[in-house]
């Protein structure tokens, strides 16, 4: 082709381009937009996931996870009728609402809580109208339905996780969860954008996270995209409460585990939180371990500051804080303890600009650490210490067309710290450092009702490991809705891992699992991910999704079983696959609600040319969750789960070894014959179904100035004997949770 040619295809193509945004500008002439924070009425805090709807144009937009909602295109010079729902909340009606032609109109919509005396509930605002959002694999979890999750012993956000398709755990005694075959490390936690690296308390019992400090979450299973990174399986991405903007107030609450408090009230332009939590029995944590003793103590608090930006309007600037500690102190000086805290600090400023444009800073600091305390046990003693450092901004343009254009730049350092010493008294030390500088950019094409895509990339400038460095991650989700009650969706990217915890697979119940970055010798993790999925509204109050997936893994970190000498690493490689298929009903008719989820699942991983089944992998997966609001304050809810047996290692036999005690006097007797076990191949066997019934009804009731919540639960009411292990050197049973009733009381001045 001649320089000629190729310059005139070139001017064809710039003035293609001039006249496509001088037809968008003249059209941007005649329009206007709309935009502002829906929020709760009685106390300022932002709804997230409501919807506002114009009438007249049959359009609209949901609230996204600060309550900020953004509507362009609309014909300006003239009148509207906003619809505004959300769950549990009165809807509400607002006309005349004028849009100014080339100008943006802010509108702040305040929602009254529906009345607890009646007997349904505002279901209007549960549905997201954005029929085109690129959602698949997105579970989004609002205010008012944390109330409703199964309680239990009490309400736990990573054991209510569980009753979702594609998230599994290995029984009751853990609230460890396992997402499409991943890994529990490879769960991203999230605390207002900063991580939370040991996210468990009493062994992994249950969550630092305590459900009354939290707004609104968003649960990624998989195909996350861009602005999401370090992880490959899942994302869980929590918002906590900004505090009561009105009044002050307090709330107590206690179960037959915890005591907790929250205080809140307003400050001169803003507002403040502070909740607490700590444990002060053990009773309830033996009927998790076969009533043997576990003598943990733990707690875990939060605050969080919020002020106006006093400089830019439409701004807001939040300082917040969290930590969480765990004992187990066993009073013995012969026996090892043990301890674990998280402890994290950090701002946001949150900033809406004049134009369609929006953006978020952050700047946090997160610190884990983990220890064994030998005392004068036989133990050897052992220390993790983690602190990450993190810096972000994002940026994200709305244009009148409802296109999203989203920009991020991230900056993050970690140093590790892992103390070992080994049975002969050798000590290992080992400090590491790295950084990293990360970029994201990503396009939601949305402008078309019926469809929508987002394609974006992770560009990884400077990585932890050198094999991370100048890499990229593609992502790209899509929906397509070819008729108005049906939706195709899919999703596909590539996801990288750079840090990742010293696990024993063979391990029930892990009690030190520290974190470290991937030693150099190793590439790091990486996972392509492919999802397919469809969605149909077969009636109003009536849904059903299925969604398949696929994940490859390659470079998987594992421990070297194989070590014979010190020159051996510690840290070999692996492959993974997993695939599977999740159904989920769903019925909302006040005020009744019905939801069934099944799972058919396969995990696999190959280590040293060995391939295995992960222990969380199951086959099967049934829930089936049945709520009613009867009214006059009270509820009623059942949940029935049933899973199929997960992998372990049976045992093929015994024989009678000889260990030698003093090789100077073999010939008195100084030697001892005792039984060594004979495994099989690894997680080959299968361990009985599992399956529970709980029961939970709850009263919502008014004490003169105080608001009062009563809640009774039984778990596993039919008692089921699930069985959690056999212990190989007696063979004894070990179950599960048996019939347990609880009961928590919550009061709200």
């Amino acid at each position: 082709m001649s320089n000629k040619t190729t310059a005139s295809h070139l001017l064809f193509i710039l003035f293609a381009v001039l006249l496509f945004f001088n037809a968008s500008f003249t059209k941007a002439q005649t329009n206007g937009s709309l935009r502002g924070f829906v929020k709760d009425s009685t106390n300022g805090e932002a709804l997230a996931f409501g919807n506002v709807y114009i009438e007249e144009l049959n359009t609209g937009a949901s609230t996204n996870e600060r309550g900020y909602f953004f509507i362009g295109g609309i014909p300006g010079g003239l009148n509207y009728t906003l619809v505004v729902s959300y769950v549990g909340y009165q809807q509400k009606t607002i006309k005349n609402v004028f849009v100014e032609k080339n100008k943006i109109t802010h509108l702040d919509i305040m929602l009254a809580p529906s009345s607890f005396e009646l007997q349904t509930i505002e279901k209007v605002g549960e549905k997201v109208i954005e029929t085109n959002a690129t959602d698949i694999g997105l579970q989004r979890i609002a205010i008012k339905e944390l109330e409703t999750l199964p309680k239990g012993v009490e309400t736990d956000i990573f054991r209510s996780l569980q009753y979702m398709p594609g998230v599994r755990s290995t029984g009751d005694v853990s609230a460890r969860y396992y997402v499409r075959g991943g890994s529990s490390n490879q769960n991203l936690v999230l605390l207002n954008g900063a991580t939370v690296y040991n996210p468990f308390h009493a062994l992994g019992l249950f969550s630092v996270i305590d459900p009354e400090m939290i707004n609104n979450i968003e649960f990624y299973k998989g195909g996350f995209t861009a602005e999401y990174g370090g992880r490959l399986s899942s994302v869980l991405d929590i918002n906590t409460k900004d505090g009561n903007k009105f009044n002050f107030g307090a709330k107590f609450s206690s179960s037959y585990l915890t005591g907790k408090a929250l205080i809140e009230g307003p400050i001169p332009g803003g507002s403040f939180l502070a909740t607490g939590r700590v444990s002060y029995s053990n009773t309830v944590l033996k009927k998790f371990l076969n009533n043997q003793n576990l003598p943990i103590d733990f707690y875990d608090g939060s605050f969080k500051v919020n002020i106006d930006n006093p400089l830019i309007p439409n701004g807001k600037i939040e300082l917040f804080g969290f930590v969480s500690k765990d004992n187990l102190d066993n009073n013995d000086p012969f026996s090892e303890d043990f301890t674990w805290d998280n402890n994290i600090f950090g701002m946001q400023w949150v900033q809406v600009y004049d134009s369609p444009l929006y953006s978020t800073v952050r700047i946090h600091h997160s610190s884990f650490s983990g220890e064994v305390i030998a005392n004068l046990s036989n133990v050897k003693p052992r220390k993790n210490d983690l602190s990450d450092f993190t810096m972000s901004l994002d940026f994200t343009y709305i244009q009148n067309s409802k296109d999203e254009l989203g920009l991020g730049l991230q900056i993050k350092t970690i140093t590790t710290n892992l103390f070992l010493e080994n049975s002969a008294g050798a000590i290992t030390n080992i400090e590491e450092f790295g950084g990293s500088i990360g970029l994201f950019a990503k396009y939601k094409f949305l402008r078309f009702e019926n469809f929508g895509i987002d394609v974006g990339s992770r560009f990884n400038l400077v990585s932890f490991t050198p094999g991370g460095e100048f890499t990229f991650e593609p992502r790209v989700s899509f929906t397509y809705r070819p008729i108005s009650w049906l939706a195709v969706k899919g999703a596909w990217g590539v996801y990288l891992q750079e840090v990742t915890t010293v696990s024993d697979e063979n391990e029930i119940i892990s009690l030190f699992e520290p974190w470290i970055i991937t030693p150099d010798y190793l590439e790091p993790q990486k996972a392509i991910h492919y999802v397919l999925g469809v969605e149909m509204d077969i009636f109003e109050s009536l849904n059903f999704e299925v969604e398949g997936y696929y994940k490859d893994i390659v470079n998987l970190t594992a421990i070297n079983e194989m070590k014979e000498v010190a020159s051996d690493p510690d840290l070999v490689t692996g492959i993974g696959e997993s695939y599977g298929w999740e159904f989920s009903l769903k019925y909302n008719k006040d005020p009744f609600s019905f939801t069934t989820s099944y799972s058919l699942s396969w995990a696999y991983k190959e280590v040293e040319q060995r391939v295995y089944y992960p222990r969380y992998d199951s086959r099967h997966t049934l829930n089936l969750l049945f709520e009613v609001n009867i009214g006059s304050g009270w509820k009623a809810s059942a949940i029935w789960n049933y899973s199929t047996g997960i992998p372990f290692t049976e045992l093929t036999g015994f024989y009678d070894k000889l260990y030698f005690t003093d090789f100077s006097n073999l010939n008195n007797n100084a030697y001892d014959y005792l039984p060594f076990s004979l495994l099989g191949d690894r997680n080959l066997g299968r361990l009985p179904d599992y399956h529970r019934l709980d029961l939970s009804v709850s009263k919502k009731l008014q004490i003169f100035f105080l608001n009062a919540y009563l809640d009774f639960s039984i778990i596993n009411v039919y008692d089921r004997k699930n069985i959690f292990y056999f212990k190989r050197d007696t063979g004894e049973r070990v179950n599960m949770l048996p019939f347990l009733p609880t009961a928590t009381i919550k009061i709200e001045l």
